[in-house]
């Protein structure tokens, strides 16, 4: 079921890709939606649990976090961190690893090379940095590190090749070539060709490709639909499938596959996805949705994640570093009803500026000619 969930979230990111270069981590920010659930009001525990495609219950993150740490291939890990002065729920803490609360000073020169420093060293140096910034209204930090790393079973071999038709034609590509005997490892499933490329400990990583005309986002989706799916023997044909009749001293048929060698970064405003993560209502600034994690008004200010691929001649490695920020959410209401002064500089004026502590006066002066609006004068 959990599984399932994450996919489903990774599904709906797929769907979002506009044909640039992309690369996202569903794993790394769904655990985080369900922590930040369990500490959610009604509300926004709601629109989170949509997110999540289940109920934010207390074994829902850890779910995720130990099937990814029993993977050989996988490392992964939670962090937190939280200014002293924050009272935070004991009850909510009890629901992450132990071992993961760090604590803020609030002087981001200090802050922000530690938080750098454990995304570094939890993914291996793939990510260098923490993808929020600290400032001093950060009261908390919740952040999750993903590294894959994987070798092929059957290595490529370095080649090139030069696209004759599409948005690469004309020049040539750094590329990978390899050939097998095995049907499995090309099929063709829904108008859609997928290679599968087995890695050691338990990973694959599988490649789709799509007819020429078919949106990036539907074919990315659609792959990932497929997943679970048999497919058919590439011999019947697909998309970028070219089949033909070649001498051998193997009876077997031989399964050619050559693959651009890639590198992809990316990096993603989570609070811009509300489909996908389901943040907007925990993110309001004036009313606090998390009574559950700290008795202080909280809100999410900053949420990011920033990831990694590579696919080379040798194996795959990936890495996603995410992040939510908190700062306090403002929760005054109007209480009473008082009069008011204003005040209108609209002449001439003096000015000075004093140190606070002695009185000095650092800067003095006066105004006597007033700025037009830009565009104006």
């Amino acid at each position: 079921m959990t599984v399932a969930a994450v996919n489903a979230l990774s599904r709906r990111w797929a769907l979002a890709a506009d044909g640039r270069a992309v690369v996202f981590a569903g794993p790394g920010v769904w655990p985080l939606l369900a922590l930040i659930a369990t500490g959610a009001d009604d509300t926004a525990r709601a629109e989170l649990e949509k997110a999540l495609g289940t109920a934010a219950t207390d074994a829902a993150a850890g779910t995720v976090v130990d099937l990814l740490g029993g993977c050989p291939a996988v490392r992964f890990a939670v962090g937190l961190w939280s200014r002293a002065d924050l009272p935070l729920r004991k009850t909510w803490l009890d629901r992450l690893p132990p071992g993961v609360h760090g604590e803020l000073t609030g002087q981001p020169a200090v802050d922000q090379p530690r938080l750098d420093a454990w995304a570094g060293e939890h993914t291996g140096g793939l990510i260098d940095r923490m993808p929020v910034q600290v400032d001093r209204r950060t009261l908390l930090v919740l952040a999750s590190a993903l590294a894959v790393r994987t070798r092929w079973v059957r290595p490529f071999t370095d080649t090139s090749i030069r696209p004759a038709s599409g948005p690469w034609a004309g020049g040539r590509i750094a590329a990978l070539d390899r050939t097998t005997h095995d049907p499995g490892t090309v099929t063709v499933v829904d108008r859609l060709t997928r290679l599968r490329v087995e890695g050691t400990d338990g990973i694959d990583v599988h490649l789709f490709l799509g007819e020429p005309d078919r949106p990036a986002a539907a074919v990315l989706a659609a792959g990932l639909d497929t997943l679970s799916t048999p497919g058919t023997d590439a011999l019947s044909g697909g998309p970028g499938i070219e089949v033909s009749t070649v001498a051998s001293t193997d009876a077997r048929d031989r399964y050619v596959a050559v693959v651009p060698r890639f590198t992809v970064r990316a990096g993603h405003d989570l609070l811009a996805l509300p489909e996908v993560c389901g943040l907007t209502t925990v993110a309001d600034p004036v009313h606090s949705h998390l009574p559950g994690i700290s008795s202080e008004p909280l809100a999410v200010s900053q949420a990011r994640q920033d990831a990694l691929a590579e696919f080379t001649t040798e194996g795959f490695r990936a890495a996603a570093v995410t992040s939510v920020g908190f700062m306090a959410a403002s929760v005054r209401l109007p209480s009473a009803t008082v009069r008011q002064v204003r005040v209108t500089v609209d002449r001439p004026f003096g000015f000075a500026a004093v140190h606070r502590d002695s009185g000095l006066v650092l800067v003095a002066g006066w105004v006597a000619e007033a700025l037009t609006p830009r565009g104006e004068g």
